[in-house]
């Protein structure tokens, strides 16, 4: 299994719409074969002060993949490459974490 966390940080202003695009895309993705997990998520409220939030620009995509060679065919995939031409001018950043489990 891959896991993968992108830290996804929108101009100022932008991050709902990035979610909205994000989210309309979501039936595609869970479509595709060897995905496992594939959602956003934002800062929690209330956590107290053990928290460090990312903020009210950025939120998290957390994805698992069955193997790399689908998440190699989610990459180049027809409907990413249109939601990355949807939302490129409105990210300031973007972080992709590839991760491993443990075992």
């Amino acid at each position: 299994m891959i896991h993968v966390i992108a830290v996804i940080t929108a101009k100022s202003g932008m991050r709902d719409s990035i979610l909205a695009a994000f989210h309309a895309n979501i039936p595609a993705v869970k479509a595709e074969d060897g995905c496992l997990e594939y959602g956003a998520a934002i800062d929690a409220e209330g956590m107290g002060s053990f928290q460090k939030q990312w903020g009210p620009d950025t939120f998290l995509a957390i994805e698992k993949w069955r193997d790399t060679q689908a998440l190699k065919a989610h990459a180049s995939a027809a409907h990413m490459l249109s939601y990355a031409a949807t939302v490129k001018d409105m990210i300031e950043s973007r972080t992709i974490h590839v991760l491993s489990p443990t075992t």
